[in-house]
């Protein structure tokens, strides 16, 4: 079989589709290629529609909306394979993450809805498809949250190095990498640029603010800074994980108003980029105290105020791009569900039960073949 592997997956920000052909047939992963495609703007505002409002979505349109995530996959993927200059049948599968509309693992019935139909990726490509990750590990009793860092051992695991690999895409997470080979931990911190970019696009009628520059021209708002902090979910201790269900546009401005002070837009993103930056190295600082070396992958890793910041935070602990170690920033997390789908078909888990708190370790993900029965490992 080969050991190509396709991993596809839309963040919590919506900003595109992240595509990453990734070769599993060396002892480290290589990149063949990767690229972020757009969202049709109608089918994108479709999915921010549900995620602003995910109590008003009628069944009718939550169907509708899974089959077209799920053909826009499927395009995206024919799209990724030939650009690389690849055939179908040279891919051993698709790992897709699909679309998060809700993520509720504390509920009275645990659920993460991951929209985008995979039988439809599976019938546009030909390719066996992996999905629906998370399922899984909620059902095993665990959060379904974070699934990366099972990935990040795998790949930057050093035992001459406490390491920790923070992605900030919507949603900011920590892998903690002890170099004594302890238990690994991982846990969503907080916000990561989600807040910062749903405030910069309503006032600054774009998607984010490139650098940090916006947020430069602000000052830190010290009391809103702390009533932001004060959020009951900063002090939770882990395994726990988040998203836009608690830290969206509507719980800012609620706790703007609750605040009573004025301030300037700019001031306000220059409070979110500190929370961002806080939660983060409070959380780093509290969990993994002797952290040498802190590798960034994300969206977030390009805000160069942000990472300046996070240096201050966190001397004397080396910040460094994930692209030093192997991995451009842009593309772990995709390349980490193709790598996911590689586990399921092969029968081997890929949660961590010390990251999600499930009470076993198991295989993830549905199988969708291509055509016939898809031959795998044996599960647990």
């Amino acid at each position: 079989m080969s050991e190509y592997y396709l991993g596809l997956m839309s963040g919590t920000s919506v900003d595109g589709i992240d595509a990453a052909l990734v070769d599993f047939g060396n002892e480290r992963p290589t990149l063949l290629y990767a690229r972020t495609f757009d969202w049709p703007e109608t089918l994108r505002q479709r999915i921010l529609q549900i995620l602003a409002d995910p109590d008003a979505v009628t069944v009718r349109a939550l169907g509708q909306l899974h089959a077209a995530i799920g053909e826009q996959f499927g395009s995206v993927a024919l799209a990724a394979i030939e650009a690389a200059h690849l055939q179908r049948e040279q891919i051993a599968a698709i790992g897709s993450h699909g679309q998060t509309l809700y993520h509720d693992p504390d509920g009275e019935h645990p659920f993460s809805m991951q929209s985008g139909d995979a039988n439809r990726i599976a019938e546009i490509t030909g390719i066996t498809t992996v999905a629906d990750f998370r399922g899984r590990d909620i059902a095993a009793g665990g959060q379904g949250a974070p699934l990366v860092p099972a990935f990040h051992r795998a790949v930057f695991y050093d035992p001459d190095v406490s390491r920790a690999i923070l992605n900030i895409g919507g949603i900011a997470n920590l892998t903690l990498l002890p170099k004594s080979a302890g238990p690994v931990l991982g846990f969503d911190t907080g916000p990561g640029n989600g807040l910062m970019d749903a405030w910069h696009q309503k006032h600054r009628q774009s998607r984010f603010d490139r650098d940090g520059r916006w947020a430069g021209s602000g000052s830190i708002k010290q009391a809103m800074l702390e009533r932001l902090l004060d959020q009951p979910y900063f002090r939770q201790p882990p395994p726990k994980s988040t998203g836009r269900e608690l830290f969206n546009l509507r719980w800012l401005e609620t706790e703007l108003t609750s605040n009573g002070s004025a301030a300037q837009a700019e001031d306000v993103q220059r409070t979110l980029l500190e929370l961002t930056a806080v939660t983060v190295a409070r959380a780093l600082q509290r969990y993994a105290p002797d952290t040498q070396q802190l590798l960034v992958c994300g969206g977030g890793a390009h805000n160069r105020m942000l990472m300046e910041r996070l240096c201050a935070l966190l001397a004397p602990v080396e910040l460094a791009s994930t692209e030093s170690y192997g991995l451009h920033p842009d593309w772990v997390e995709a390349a980490a569900f193709a790598w996911l789908a590689k586990q399921t078909l092969e029968g081997k888990p890929g949660n961590l039960p010390e990251v999600t708190g499930a009470r076993r370790p198991v295989v993830l993900g549905a199988i969708y073949p291509a055509s016939g029965i898809t031959p795998f490992g044996p599960v647990d």
